[in-house]
Formats: C-alpha cells, structure tokens, sequence
C-alpha cells in the first residue's frame, strides 16, 4: 500500500485556513459583544499559538499519517494512542451536522427574501445537509489529488468573503459611526461565570492546527510543509476572527446579532445601507462554498483516526486499506459518513429527539478537550531538540519554548474541561444536565475500552503475542517506510 504524496505547501495552507477558522464563530463572538475582541486575543495566546508549537514540534519529529493518535502513542503507549483518536473522531461526528445546518442556512441569502419561507423547513436543512455530506464524501473518495480542490476553493472564498465583511465593516464605521460602542470599557472582558465558560468556547476555537498532521503522510516534505504552512495561515486566521467579528459589531449592534446567521446579516445590512445589494447572493455563496470546504476538509481528517486504527489492527482490516484506485481510505469515509447521516436526520426530528441531538453535542466539549490533554503532553515529554537538516524549521528558544507552551495548552485544556461541566444559565435543571454530559462522556470513554479490548484480541490472534503485550509501532511504520520508498518528496 502507497500512500500518495498530494499536498503540497500551497494546499497546506489552504487546508490550514478552511480547518482552523470558522464563520460560525465569528457570529458567536459578535453576539457576545465587543469584550469577545480582546477573549480572541487571549484565547489566541492560551490555545492557539501554544498548540501550534506543540504541532510544529511534534511534526518535525514524528511527520507520520496519524497525527495525535500516533505521537500519543509514542509517547504513552498503544491505549492512550488509541484513546486519543477515539475520542477526537467521536466528538468530530455531532460536529458534520452542526456546520452543514450552518451551510444550509447560510445559503438562504442567495435567493433573498424568496427563500425565507424555507428558514423553518426540516426538510429544507435535511436535503442541503445531504447534499454537502454526499458531495464532500464523494470527492475525499476520489482521493486527495481532487478532494483537496474543494478545500483550497473553501478557503479562497472565507477569505474573499472575510475581506469583504472588513471593506464593508469599515465603510459602515467611516460613514455612520459603529453601530455597537467599542471601547475601553466595552471590550473588558466580564468575570461572571457564563463570562468565563465563553472564555473557554473562544479559546477551543483557535483549535485545527492539529487537523492536517492527521494525513502528514500525503503530504510532500511534511516536516518543513506543516510547520511553514501554518505559519503563513496563521495570521489569515487571526484577521478572520478578530477583524471579522469587529466589522460584524460595527454594522450590527451585537444584542441583534444572530449566533447563526451574524456574518451575512452583517453584509446584508452593510450592502443595502450603500445600495449594493448584488453583494448579499455574492457573499452567500463563498460562505457556503467555505462551508463546504471545511465539511470536506474535516470530514478528510477524521477518516484518517479509524484509518490509522485499521492498521493497527483496533478495527476490521478494511479500515485500514486504501482505495487501489483513488488512493482514499473509502471505507472508513463511507463508514463515517453514514454515521454522521444519522446525526443529520437526528438533528432535524421531533423536539424529544432533538432535544437528545442537542444534549449529545453538548457532552462532546468535554471528549473533544480530552485528547488535546495527550497531545501537549506528548509534546512536553517529547521536548528533545532531536531533528536537524536544511528541510526542518526550528523553534526558537528550543526546548524552553516546547516545554512552556505545552505546559500553558495542558492548563488551558484542564481549566476548559472543568468549566465544560458547567450548564448554561438558562437550563431549567442544571445538575441533571451535568449528569447527562458526565454519563455521556464516560459512555464515549467506555465504548472506546471495548473497541481497544476487542481490537487487542484481534492483534494477538493475528501476532500470536500476549494480550498483556505492549502493541508495536510497526504496521503504521511499515506503512511510513514503503511510502517514503516509493512517493517522492
């Protein structure tokens, strides 16, 4: 089996763009008033610069296809490997439907007040959200020479659209003044509880830097590619969440803004004050067709965690094959997918059962910080300066630098865990919700000792080790060692 070498630097920061920023957010952060200006700021230095250094150490050291699941591993030992990608994959699934309602609303401005009747529709949410989960799906099968173009054109329209949410924002701001007050007072960030817990929301917002490492082994010379890649993303993704959210708060005052719909609200309103109303379908467009660059960026990376987990023999072995023909882990996308489907009719049913939906979104923050606490570990006990070569960049300050932003992400994960636990202020029975967030995540932790279990089984009928015996790294390393014999860099 031969892993295809299909990203080069320029896809890399695409992908870099389309998997660590999101519109959505934006929206978020402006409902929540100018304060979020500044939690942006904070959030960047607690979450994303330090998981950036902990990415680039850990990808210059061990660039395999596998990312987290596999420096996990290394580091702590099959279980933990193993843990960490299950719990990632599992609280990536509620994920797909989230961001496709969020595409399929989006897209209601590109016919305008025509298409308003189809805001209540389920069925309307149900066949877009199909539609994008089937087309991302199809073109990942296709393998990453085709399935990279829809996200590098996602990532080309976010920061279309970004820059057009700015030049309007700005205008907006030069001509009428701003329509929520941005000042010193109003962007000091409040110390209420609900305050803090959208401290920790923002902040696991800044999080992707870790996606692309996940398919390091399609990517040609990984060690210098990732770490420059998202050096030259990063601040396109800083411009889309702070300048964003600014120019959303000054067109919209931030108790109008709509948690779903805030960016194009902005550009809609913005538009139809200068009388460019050709703006509104314009900007709809490139912000679904970033959405579904993002649908199919992410939807690339999670395949890869029971990809990596089918070699090793945790999963049926077809998990573990690639498509002879496209290059793709088809049956883990086909698998996934599926899945996500169900989430995507749950989502849209009945008040009980959404209700559930929404409960079991909600209990996937606490297993998404889960495997962030592995990954700035491994990066603190892999703190040795141990690569060298004309391809690889070097971190300044060495392994001062590793050691102290490992130690801030593993602290800034903790502290969002424990506030994860903390239900929002309007739920009617707040320790009933905790007990729910508690039993389902154990549920996702418990399913995942069955799986590893079952999966131990299979490694030592198929090795004729102990099932005590530690698992060895060299299914994905042979895999590794064939690629790097046959792909060029």
């Amino acid at each position: 089996m031969n892993l295809r070498r299909s990203l080069g630097l320029a896809d890399v920061v695409f992908f870099f763009v389309v998997a660590g920023s999101n519109l959505q957010w934006v929206a978020t952060a402006a409902a929540a008033g100018p304060s979020s200006l500044l939690v942006w700021v904070i959030g960047a230095f607690a979450m994303f610069f330090p998981l950036s250094i902990a990415v680039i150490h850990l990808s210059e050291q061990y660039p395999d296809e596998g990312g987290m699941y596999l420096w996990s591993k290394r580091a702590f030992g099959p279980f933990a490997g193993f843990i960490t990608g299950w719990t990632y994959w599992c609280s990536n699934l509620p994920y797909f439907p989230a961001l496709l309602y969020f595409t399929a609303g989006n897209a209601l401005f590109i016919a305008g007040g025509e298409a308003n009747r189809l805001a209540n529709s389920p069925a309307y949410f149900i066949i877009v959200a199909l539609a994008g989960l089937v087309l991302a799906t199809a073109l990942n099968i296709f393998g990453l020479d085709v399935g990279k173009w829809l996200n590098n054109i996602g990532a080309a329209g976010r920061w279309i659209v970004t820059l057009l949410l700015i030049a309007l924002g700005a205008l907006a701001w030069w001509k009428f003044g701003p329509a929520t007050a941005i000042n010193a007072a109003a962007i000091r960030p409040g110390m209420q509880l609900r305050d803090v817990i959208f401290w920790s929301t923002i902040a696991f917002a800044w999080t992707g830097p870790e996606s692309l490492p996940f398919m390091a082994g399609e990517v040609r010379n990984p060690r210098r590619a990732i770490p420059l890649g998202l050096a030259i993303a990063a601040p396109a993704i800083a411009i889309i969440y702070i300048a964003g959210t600014a120019s959303v708060l000054a067109t919209v005052s931030s108790s109008n803004v709509s948690p779903l719909y805030g960016v194009m609200q902005s550009i809609s309103h913005a538009a139809a004050s200068f009388g460019a109303t050709i703006l509104i379908p314009i900007a709809a467009i490139l912000v679904t067709v970033s959405c579904l660059g993002s649908v199919g960026a992410w939807l690339g990376v999670a395949a890869r965690i029971p990809f990596v987990a089918g070699i090793d023999h945790y999963l049926p072995d077809a998990f573990g094959r690639m498509n002879p023909r496209f290059g793709s882990p088809d049956v883990a996308l086909l698998t996934q997918s599926a899945i996500v489907l169900v989430f995507i009719v749950l989502g849209q049913s009945g008040a009980s059962v959404k209700s559930a939906y929404n409960v079991l979104v909600s209990a996937t923050v606490v297993t998404t910080m889960l495997p962030f606490l592995f990954l700035f570990a491994s990066s603190i006990k892999f703190n040795g300066d141990k690569v060298s070569g004309e391809n690889t960049i070097r971190i300044p300050g060495g392994k001062f630098t590793v050691i102290t932003a490992g130690c801030i992400g593993f602290l800034t994960t903790c502290c969002a865990i424990v506030l994860a636990l903390f239900p929002p202020s309007d739920e009617r029975n707040p320790t009933l919700a905790v007990i729910k967030v508690l039993f389902l995540t154990a549920l996702v932790l418990g399913s995942g000792v069955a799986v590893y279990a079952i999966g131990r089984r299979r490694q030592s009928k198929l090795t004729d080790a102990p099932i005590g015996a530690p698992a060895s790294l060299s299914s994905i390393e042979e895999l590794i060692a064939t690629n790097e014999k046959r792909s060029p860099m």
